[in-house]
């Protein structure tokens, strides 16, 4: 496979968009697949290498989405395809909740030692994202005894029940599936925040976030003695790929000690290098959640969620969660090899490439009146698509627009947010491809001139 993508680093569009085999193909999604997926430009994918892929009609994409932040070290990374097939050829399945299996227990203790904090942890695998969220709400929910749950206004956590509970992201999410989980909170976060109160200041905001837990949810809807959980992303991801000032989250840890609330970190699409740390919470020193959610990148592709907590915390008893298939064997040799590849050069390369992208990011800014911001850590990073800087009016379908034409010119990117793009590529990106991708950029923003 290596072989056929030699050389092969820029996109080559050999057909109209969508060509005739993947307009077959989605034809055929159409007829029989589910209509709630949220499909957006009419990209097919025949087969990947890197960070380049190739539809059905054999035209080749510049990818930086990574399959929505989930292929880490690129798509079908050969020591990975390996490390696949060898623990495959060995036993595909053997549940982790009722027999023992080495690589399970090597990754836990991998995940317990690199997470921040003291190595004594414990961990609950599942198979996704929203499965690593519900562990770690039915967790905080049984040690502290307590039922409600604070999150955050844009915040996302997944799709099962309790996940979207606390999601606060779009309202088409929740729309006809009410009553949820009940004892569900939102405050505000930072960077939004500053749309109230109209002030720049990410410290000020951080404050008046604070200061509204305290002040409104604590006072007028639920007493802190019974709250479970704050649950928080480091990072926002669908919310814009928003970075919160370190005064928000170290004061959102100084109050849950003081009230005996725990912190839940989702780091499902933050986390595994993403951001040129191993993990985004430490951007932010002095930063121990009790317990961290992770999947997405965790095993380069394959199904795997990871509820990490302090072991005072994990304190439940034999038979009050489980799953059937979480910790498979595959997709759990699949993520000690995505360890080893983050410890032997790609989380230096998302730090270096991430800060290589955001320059260049920020010259486009510079030339361009449609960029209204440039934000984010590493390989995860976010530009605003406003009508002009000089009015910041949000230009949500501006932005859809971009995303489309950057997907005919090659360049795979997604939105975010209200008005946002984000960047997200695998962590084996170069800087080539990077100046590739802003020369499409680039040229689909001078189309949009206003």
């Amino acid at each position: 496979m290596a072989s056929v993508w030699e050389g092969v680093m820029y996109p080559q569009i050999k057909t109209e968009l969508p060509g005739p085999k993947t307009r077959a193909l989605i034809e055929k999604d159409h007829r029989y697949l589910s209509p709630s997926y949220t499909r957006g430009y009419p990209l097919s994918i025949q087969s990947g290498y890197g960070a380049m892929v190739v539809d059905m009609d054999d035209n080749i994409f510049l990818d930086y989405c990574a399959g929505i932040a989930v292929c880490s070290t690129g798509h079908s990374h050969p020591e990975v395809v390996k490390t696949i097939r060898e623990q495959s050829e060995k036993f595909l399945h053997m549940s982790g909740t009722d027999f023992y299996y080495t690589v399970m227990a090597d990754l836990a203790e991998k995940l317990a030692i690199s997470t921040p904090g003291s190595p004594d942890k414990k961990v609950f695998f599942g198979n996704s994202g929203t499965e690593a969220n519900e562990a770690a709400l039915k967790l905080a929910r049984y040690h502290t005894g307590r039922k409600n749950i604070i999150s955050f206004y844009r915040s996302f956590h997944g799709r099962t029940f309790g996940s979207m509970s606390v999601s606060a992201s779009k309202s088409v999410q929740k729309s006809r599936f009410s009553p949820l989980m009940p004892g569900v909170f939102n405050a505000h976060y930072p960077y939004f925040y500053r749309d109230i109160f109209k002030s720049e200041s990410p410290d000020a905001c951080a404050e008046a976030c604070l200061n509204y837990i305290e002040d409104y949810i604590f006072k007028m809807l639920t007493p802190a003695e019974e709250v479970a959980a704050f649950i928080v992303e480091p990072i926002q991801g669908e919310g814009g790929y928003v970075v919160p000032p370190a005064s928000f989250i170290l004061g959102l840890q100084k109050m849950a000690h003081k009230y005996g609330i725990l912190i839940i970190a989702d780091e499902v699409q933050a986390g595994m290098g993403r951001t040129g740390n191993m993990w985004a919470s430490q951007l932010f020193p002095g930063f121990e959640p009790d317990i961290l959610s992770s999947a997405k990148g965790l095993a380069s592709g394959m199904p795997l969620g990871a509820c990490i907590a302090k072991s005072s915390v994990m304190n439940w008893e034999p038979g009050t969660h489980a799953t059937t298939f979480g910790g498979n064997p595959v997709s759990c040799a699949a993520a000690l090899k995505t360890f080893e590849l983050l410890d032997n050069g790609l989380l230096d390369n998302s730090r270096v490439q991430g800060a290589y992208l955001k320059g260049k990011l920020q010259e486009l800014m510079a030339r361009h009146d449609r960029i209204g911001e440039v934000r984010g850590e590493g390989l995860m990073l976010g530009i605003e698509i406003v009508e002009s800087k000089a009015s910041k009016a949000k230009a949500p379908h501006l932005r859809n627009q971009i995303v489309d034409d950057c997907y005919y010119n090659g360049l795979l990117i997604l939105g975010c947010g209200e008005n946002s793009i984000r960047f997200s590529p695998p962590l084996v990106i170069t800087q080539e491809q990077t100046d590739s991708a802003v020369a499409i950029l680039d040229k689909v923003l001078t189309a949009h001139r206003a």
